[in-house]
């Protein structure tokens, strides 16, 4: 069985925890959900993700479609109750063997930690990501940005959001972990300083800890939770980083246009490819 650890801290500037975990090793689940912060019950709908995955995932479902459930089952407890829109954000990791699959909704993050460096493997739902991710902000500028903590989607709210997961795929080797993590940590530490705390620390139990304690000194604006699963490496042991596979959205929609984009792009180099031909030959003529 692999080594994990996981905890959860209030932090300084809440009155209760909105956030919670699942660690699961009989059936190889780990999750960390966000009760969304300013939305009336957060805790309860991360509470219900929470469950609605334990139990979906103990009975054969996929993680996806348990995800899914989870939006449903937060929608229903907002009906039966006047004047909520409770959210969550989640993300959520399976191991068959060596092999891992992540899912997640919302900004709630996943790193990968080869024993020496921390590479976030997830993508937050958020506007000031995607500006990140087409080059339009700077990684500093994203940090101190004023809408960072703004959701393009998540959990529950209201049954106009549509919640299409993201999940990444990938193996974990000896000596890897994978980091969980709501925004309570990474609002408070870069990646640099998480990098830093997992480096120095002997096990799971001792990097969970010492994260924890790295945001409160930090601030601790929020609550902070944390749930490292894999065992370090040994002491001057190398463990080569290995890529996830490739970033896939679960929207049968985004996956048709993407076909569609693929099957564009081959007829366009083809074209080109008779263009360039007919040139030369008259070229040559």
């Amino acid at each position: 069985m692999r080594a994990f650890s996981a905890d959860s801290h209030p932090g300084h500037k809440r009155g209760h925890n909105e956030d919670c975990y699942k660690a699961n090793p009989e059936q190889q689940l780990w999750l960390v959900a966000d009760g969304v912060g300013g939305h009336s019950n957060g805790e309860v709908a991360a509470a219900i993700v929470r469950d609605t995955l334990d139990q979906d995932l103990a009975d054969g479902a996929s993680l996806i479609d348990a995800i899914h459930h989870s939006h449903a089952a937060i929608l229903a407890e907002i009906a039966s109750r006047e004047g909520s829109n409770m959210g969550s954000t989640v993300v959520a990791l399976r191991l068959t063997d060596s092999d891992y699959e992540i899912a997640w909704v919302g900004d709630s993050r996943a790193y990968l930690f080869d024993g020496n460096t921390v590479k976030q493997i997830t993508r937050d739902h958020n506007p000031v990501s995607e500006m990140l991710a087409r080059g339009a902000i700077t990684p500093q500028q994203a940090a101190n940005h004023p809408e960072r903590n703004v959701l393009s989607q998540s959990l529950g709210v209201s049954d106009t959001i549509t919640v299409s997961p993201d999940r990444i795929r990938g193996e974990l080797h000896k000596g890897q972990q994978i980091l969980l993590c709501s925004d309570g940590l990474t609002d408070e530490l870069t990646d640099v300083q998480i990098e830093q705390i997992m480096s120095a620390r002997k096990n799971p139990d001792e990097q969970v800890q010492a994260l924890i304690q790295a945001a409160l000194d930090s601030g601790g604006r929020d609550n902070v939770t944390v749930v490292i699963v894999g065992d370090k490496a040994e002491p001057g042991a190398v463990t080569p980083p290995v890529p996830p596979r490739k970033r896939d959205t679960l929207s049968n929609e985004q996956a048709a246009r993407s076909a569609d984009s693929a099957g564009h792009d081959k007829v366009v180099w083809l074209l080109l490819g008779v263009m360039v031909t007919l040139a030369i030959s008259w070229m040559l003529w």
